[in-house]
């Protein structure tokens, strides 16, 4: 298997060439099931919530899935920091699989809790071996293809993701909604296990800080409490739980983050802290487009949501576009991506006042999902550059976690008891 070189010969090799065709099927297969998953649970959550009578906890399912998710993203780092990606590779899917069992049976909503979680664990767990494993299977040249062909796996759930979710959860049961994953899942382990397989013996990283599990489980702990709070804004303790999980969160990230990320030093640190920008801005504003739309302009609920639809289609066109073009610098890309997001995200506010004209969220979120489209990519194959290869793992965990707290921001901005969580997951 070639995991190296520069040459236009290697440069055109196609994903789907005989070496790599597994690989490719497999990483794009659970990515999909990830964000199938991810996407279709909010829809059918009031139904599950109802029949488990578990109305008082309706967003403790959210919740365990991010938490479970933040501390499964730095766990796997260092495991694969310190074993390579074969056993995150396995064991990730392995763990999700047992979540959506678990779920999809759940006689009551304790089990439904411990199934989301342990989907929160395998999900962390699966997107932190996938960014290695690319970097182990692709070369320079081919990853932007490989990081477009990831981001395309998230558009069909994105738009067909929460309708069939509702379809299933009217017709038949919600239960199918994890239950009817479970094959899937198989297919991609089992497509995955030669792959592993065939893996190059990996080369331990010589520095693993102690504090990092700690950390791990202070970041998952804050970030629940923020949740919470958030969620809970006019409880009494809401105040406390939330600058509890301040703090603590604060803590985990100065740990758990490269030296310099929030001072934004210059190579790794600053694409790390990239990422965090983007998935926060892009969130938050999407979690409120809708609302905008049906509150202050009079949309139906079926038109509001065609924005972020066109969105996800401009997201996976421009990550497509960058991805054909594998000598373009990715730090120009990176500059462009902030900049045509910025221009999404200004075009978006004349939205929000009441003379302001609705129908500006259909060119502003093409342009932010455009944005993103180029920036993220651009992202992960910068954050491979600027990596030792004993370093791949903790460096995409760290990436994945500015994206999982950049994110959850946005259900914390809304403070309100019902979110349902946001409609973009890190890719």
């Amino acid at each position: 298997m070639t995991t190296t070189g520069t040459s236009p010969s290697i440069a055109r090799r196609s994903l789907f060439s005989r070496d790599r065709r597994a690989s490719t099927i497999g990483i794009l297969l659970l990515v999909t099931i990830v964000a199938f998953e991810h996407m279709g649970v909010a829809t059918a959550m009031p139904t599950m919530v109802a029949e488990l009578r578990g109305g008082a906890l309706y967003s403790w399912p959210f919740t365990a899935f991010l938490a479970a998710s933040v501390l499964a993203t730095v766990l796997a780092g260092r495991l694969t920091g310190r074993r390579g990606p074969g056993i995150s590779l396995l064991l990730g899917p392995l763990v999700f699989l047992g979540g959506l069992l678990l779920a999809g049976l759940a006689p009551n909503m304790a089990a439904l809790l411990a199934g989301r979680a342990l989907q929160g664990l395998g999900a962390g767990t699966v997107l932190v071996a996938v960014y290695v494993l690319i970097a182990l299977v692709y070369d320079e040249r081919s990853r932007p293809a490989m990081f477009a062909a990831n981001a395309a796996a998230w558009v069909v759930p994105a738009l067909l993701g929460p309708a069939v979710a509702g379809l299933v959860t009217v017709h038949l049961t919600w239960r199918l909604v994890f239950l009817g994953l479970i094959p899937l899942v198989l297919l991609g382990m089992v497509l995955l296990v030669p792959v592993h397989r065939s893996l190059p013996a990996h080369r331990p990283a010589t520095r693993q800080r102690v504090a990092t599990v700690w950390a791990a489980f202070g970041a998952a702990a804050g970030v629940a409490a923020l949740t919470w709070a958030a969620q809970h804004y006019d409880h009494p303790a809401a105040i406390g739980f939330g600058m509890a999980g301040l703090i603590v969160l604060a803590f985990g990230l100065r740990v758990l983050l490269p030296s310099g990320t929030l001072r934004a030093r210059p190579r790794l640190p600053t694409v790390v802290l990239s990422r965090g920008l983007l998935a926060g801005a892009f969130a938050t504003v999407e979690a409120y487009l809708p609302l905008t739309l049906t509150a202050v302009h009079g949309y139906s609920p079926a038109v509001a949501g065609i924005p972020l639809t066109v969105g996800a289609l401009g997201w996976s066109a421009a990550s497509l576009w960058q991805g054909r073009h594998p000598d373009l610098s990715r730090q120009l890309l990176l500059r462009i991506g902030f900049a045509v997001l910025a221009a999404g995200l200004a075009v978006s506010a004349l939205i929000a006042p009441a003379w302001g004209l609705g129908w500006l969220a259909f060119p502003a979120w093409l342009l932010a999902g455009a944005g993103m489209g180029i920036a993220m990519p651009s992202i992960a194959v910068l954050l491979l550059r600027f990596s030792d290869v004993a370093e791949r793992g903790a460096n995409a965990s760290a990436m994945q976690l500015a994206d999982w707290v950049g994110s959850a921001g946005c259900c914390w901005s809304r403070s309100a008891r019902r979110p349902s969580p946001p409609r973009r997951s890190p890719r």
